[in-house]
């Protein structure tokens, strides 16, 4: 019989390119989503279970016989009872139910830079994760990924859609600080392959082209047609005038750890690429296309 893979979130971004990755290899796969109502992508190949964190005994039995288990779960940002801190217990959690189950494989998927000291939320949540991670007991693998892009990707389409419907394009100070694509197919190879092995290990899951952020939006103005002058702002002004886009859109369109991260270098390696697929060359046929319609953050993870 197949071995039985097990991915959060196989009906989001990452953990799709993943949880595809893996029934292309003839595996079977589960996945653990907090939308099991949602309809599948994948029909009747996926197996569907609910990603419910106060349900240990359910968790352990839905994890129980799985070869790997790869977690893409996360937050991008605080709303209503939804938290970094509950993000990280409720991972503790996940882990737990794992060990318990005997899963002897964990692949997760963190973020470039991470670390217990940031200043940053985001950057130091993803750190605690990965501390719990290691302490949970299974042999693990952590993927890095710095900029995920894809077909199915926001920030990248958001930029682009903003390209689109504005005269000009606000960006936080001067666009200089760098930024390193990463294509999303790449990050799903890196993990699955990161799930075959046995040894612990820490890997980034960045592309072969670093831009400066400036660059990066002059690129993809270019790939799609667009006349929008880019504008340097402060970063404050920009947030606001995102809240304003976001009233309109009904969605929160960019946050200030976001901004700050961005402005940081955060989303840069400081080692070899380890993925092929150049943001260039992945960006240049789908301009036509890039960015016709909003995709909204709330609506993929809490609507």
């Amino acid at each position: 019989m197949a071995e039985l893979h097990v991915v959060t979130g196989a009906f989001g971004f990452t953990g799709r390119y993943i949880a595809e990755r893996l029934l292309d290899e003839g595996d079977r796969v589960r996945t653990l989503t907090g939308h099991p109502n949602r309809p599948s992508p994948f029909d009747d190949r996926l197996e569907v279970a609910p990603l419910d964190f106060d349900d240990h005994a359910g968790l352990v039995e839905d994890l129980r016989g799985a070869r790997c288990l790869y977690n893409t779960y996360w937050v991008r940002f605080p709303r209503g009872e939804t938290t970094y801190k509950g993000a990280v217990e409720n991972s503790r959690r996940l882990f737990a139910a794992a060990s318990e189950a005997g899963v002897p494989r964990i692949v997760h998927i963190s973020v470039t830079n991470p670390s217990l000291k940031s200043p940053l939320p985001y950057f130091r949540g993803k750190a605690l994760v990965e501390q719990a991670l290691r302490e949970s007991g299974p042999s693990y693998a952590v993927i890095r990924p710095s900029l995920v892009h894809g077909d199915e990707d926001i920030l990248v389409n958001n930029v682009a859609w903003a390209l689109r419907h504005s005269p000009f394009f606000p960006m936080p100070g001067d666009g200089e600080y760098r930024v390193q694509p990463v294509f999303v197919g790449d990050v799903a190879q890196l993990a699955t392959d990161a799930g075959k092995a046995t040894e612990n290990q820490v890997e980034d899951a960045v592309g072969p082209e670093v831009f400066s952020y400036r660059e990066l939006v002059e690129r993809i103005r270019a790939a799609i047609g667009s006349r929008s002058r880019i504008v340097g702002l402060t970063p404050a002004l920009v947030l606001a005038l995102s809240s304003l886009i976001g009233l309109v859109v009904k969605d929160v369109v960019l946050t200030r750890g976001e901004i700050d991260g961005l402005m940081a270098g955060l989303l840069v390696s400081a080692g070899p690429p380890t993925a092929p697929t150049r943001f260039t060359e992945w960006l240049k046929p789908r301009g036509p296309r890039l960015g016709s319609h909003y995709a909204s953050e709330l609506a993929r993870h809490f609507r």
